[in-house]
């Protein structure tokens, strides 16, 4: 009984229903669609929080022989936690779509219909496909098509979520009016960094590994491989390195602000010649 309280069914849809009647008498100043968001952002980082605790007592326990070593978190956390909390995922993103734009008075957001879950799914496709990816694609790979090898590979790809804490808090600070303090920018930089080394260099080094114990080199390792694992893993790399792309230009994009905002406050002491202007642009 205690396992079944304990499990993802029931934390995460909990953790996320709580969240949205604590908040508001908090923040009494948001609107619904801010409660919806902060709270999935909020669950999401505790999942993640959970999901790289396991990855690294999965990783740490099965270094030794990366195919034969065995643990028991790397089955049960995808059972009890991941495939709850993937289905629970996409529900919140539905929330947090529907109430942003019934907030802004949509004529098709009045109520829940299947216009505004046909909108949901077209507008957030690839985050539903990566979501529907890791339940068709991870859920079998572990559970059934493995041969009760390479837990230790499982356990990195519980390391991808490492970088959620990070994108959560950026979203929350943000909705607090806290874009401009150090910590937005401090976190901005672990965002790239984290997401970066965690959701992309992953991948190479887990095929580094893996040459590693046959002893091939890593440009041999995708011809060692079933055609069927390469494509996985390709179906889970390509959204982050589009993801990533999208993190680098929004980071930019506030460079750039920030930076003409505070030439703009500065008073000029001399004119700038022409010819600088133009290397600097």
């Amino acid at each position: 009984m205690l396992q079944v309280l304990v499990c993802g069914v029931v934390v995460f849809p909990g953790l996320f229903f709580t969240f949205r009647k604590v908040l508001p008498s908090i923040f009494k100043q948001w609107t619904d669609a801010d409660v919806v968001l902060v709270s999935e952002r909020l669950v999401s980082s505790i999942h993640a929080v959970m999901a790289t605790t396991a990855g690294i007592i999965v990783v740490s326990s099965c270094k030794g022989n990366v195919i034969m070593d065995r643990h028991w978190l790397t089955t049960y956390f995808v059972i009890w936690y991941g495939v709850p909390y993937m289905s629970y995922d996409i529900f919140a993103m539905y929330l947090s779509h529907y109430y942003r734009f019934r907030v802004k008075d949509h004529k098709d957001y009045k109520s829940h219909s299947l216009r505004t879950v046909n909108s949901f799914v077209r507008k957030e496709f690839l985050l539903v496909l990566h979501h529907i990816a890791l339940l068709t694609i991870l859920l079998p790979v572990t559970l059934f098509f493995r041969k009760d090898q390479g837990d230790y590979f499982i356990g990195c790809l519980f390391l991808t979520e490492l970088s959620t804490p990070f994108v959560s808090l950026g979203k929350i600070l943000i909705q607090l009016g806290m874009q401009d303090c150090w910590l937005h920018k401090v976190n901005g930089g672990m965002v790239l960094l984290s997401f970066f080394m965690c959701r992309i260099a992953l991948f190479p080094y887990m095929y580094w590994a893996y040459g590693s114990h046959y002893g091939i080199p890593l440009y041999s390792v995708p011809f060692h491989l079933p055609l069927s694992t390469s494509l996985g893993n390709l179906c889970i790399l390509a959204p982050q390195v589009y993801w990533f792309v999208l993190l680098c230009r929004k980071g930019y994009r506030l460079y750039r602000r920030q930076r003409d905002a505070q030439n703009q406050a500065s008073p000029l002491s001399s004119p700038q010649p022409v010819s600088d202007i133009s290397k600097a642009d």
